[in-house]
């Protein structure tokens, strides 16, 4: 006989941190499992062979979860030297190697031209789609696909170690960053080739590692303490400023209509909070000074 799993209507974010080789999805599934949850989804992918933190979100903080897939990532990347590979990393096969003459000074001089705004080929080994397929399809068959280059952000890139053949940096970085892609340009510029052995992610927006749990500390926790570990949805808007609504505009709120509260606020996005400082969802600064509802949390009572 089979038995049907128990799913709960789980809220809340786990700051995760995924281990290597699980991919992020596999990860997901790991940790839904361990809670029971009825829905969850990361906030941002993390290959196989990486590890790191790995924002899962539970029930309704899923609706704040693109918040986090837009934030700045800071990453820990260990960078072969003198060799490349066919995916850029330690997945593929190296198919190029040579001396290695770079000293800590060339090598950080070199970083200086990846800071700010620059030009990225996304790599072919990648989940990017073409006509319908990821990248990586038409890579695993032999087939090269045009890609244009992207342009993103590197705010702040610095060495950390340099033992031949291996250096290791962390890099501050905008959404949208391939760390591999990273690797390899830093050897070319180098003149020497490169390829990414490890990556960590170290921070996402304002979460860190410092508060993340393993998959085999959850494993060891009680569903109760596995709950408290959970932080609640709205650290997920935490920078959006804040408004506190009365019962009536909070009544109405929740049934899909606009409300007018005192005081002036920029046009825009914005917290909501009721009684007991409940957190409501989002709402609008409309140009009218009227709130709207945006995005709300499915609520038990109505006020």
């Amino acid at each position: 006989m089979q038995f049907k799993r128990i799913k709960r209507p789980v809220d809340g974010v786990l700051l995760l941190d995924k281990p290597v080789g699980l991919s992020s999805n596999q990860a997901l599934q790991q940790a839904k499992r361990l809670y029971m949850a009825a829905k969850a989804g990361h906030t941002g992918s993390l290959d196989p062979f990486a590890t790191g933190l790995l924002p899962i979100c539970f029930g309704e903080a899923t609706k704040f979860s693109h918040y986090l897939l837009d934030a700045d990532k800071t990453y820990s990347a260990t960078l072969c030297l003198g060799a490349t590979s066919t995916t850029g990393d330690t997945e593929g096969e190296i198919v190029a190697t040579g001396e290695v003459n770079v000293t800590r000074e060339q090598f950080e001089w070199a970083l200086q031209a990846f800071v700010g705004e620059i030009d990225q080929v996304p790599p072919m080994y990648s989940a990017l789609k073409h006509q319908g397929k990821a990248l990586y399809e038409y890579a695993r068959a032999g087939v090269d696909i045009e890609r244009p280059a992207r342009t993103i952000t590197i705010h702040r890139v610095r060495l950390l170690e340099l033992a031949v053949p291996y250096a290791r940096i962390e890099v501050s970085c905008s959404k949208g960053t391939y760390i591999r892609t990273l690797a390899e340009d830093i050897g070319k510029a180098l003149g020497c080739g490169a390829y990414l052995t490890q990556l960590r992610r170290l921070a996402t927006g304002s979460f860190d590692l410092s508060k993340a749990v393993t998959l085999e500390q959850l494993e060891a926790m009680s569903l109760d303490a596995r709950d408290a570990s959970l932080l609640a949805a709205d650290c997920l808007v935490a920078d959006l400023p804040q408004v506190a609504l009365d019962d009536d505009s909070a009544f109405y709120l929740c049934r899909g209509q606009s409300v007018w509260q005192p005081g002036k606020r920029p046009l825009g996005d914005v917290r909501l909070y009721g009684r007991d400082q409940r957190f409501l969802g989002l709402g609008e600064v409309m140009p009218d000074g009227k709130i709207a509802p945006r995005r709300l949390l499915q609520t038990q009572e109505k006020q």
